[in-house]
């Protein structure tokens, strides 16, 4: 029974290890998602996609009702 108790408290402890984040994995996570949004705004930005946005927000305000 002793056994089985400290076996239980090992375990217990070991589901609470890794609660939250480390400062490095905040800082990766930054880095990605600041990364992330300059590919996203260099697509939108472009050429071929600003013109397909364009001629998407011109239909929806020339519809006929």
């Amino acid at each position: 029974m002793k056994a089985m108790k400290a076996w239980m408290r090992r375990a217990a402890h070991g589901l609470r290890g890794d609660v939250g984040m480390t400062t490095s994995e905040y800082a990766v996570g930054t880095i990605a998602a600041c990364g992330f949004a300059a590919v996203l705004y260099k697509v939108v930005t472009s050429g071929a996609v600003s013109s397909a946005l364009q001629s998407v927000v011109e239909r929806a305000l020339n519809v006929q009702f």
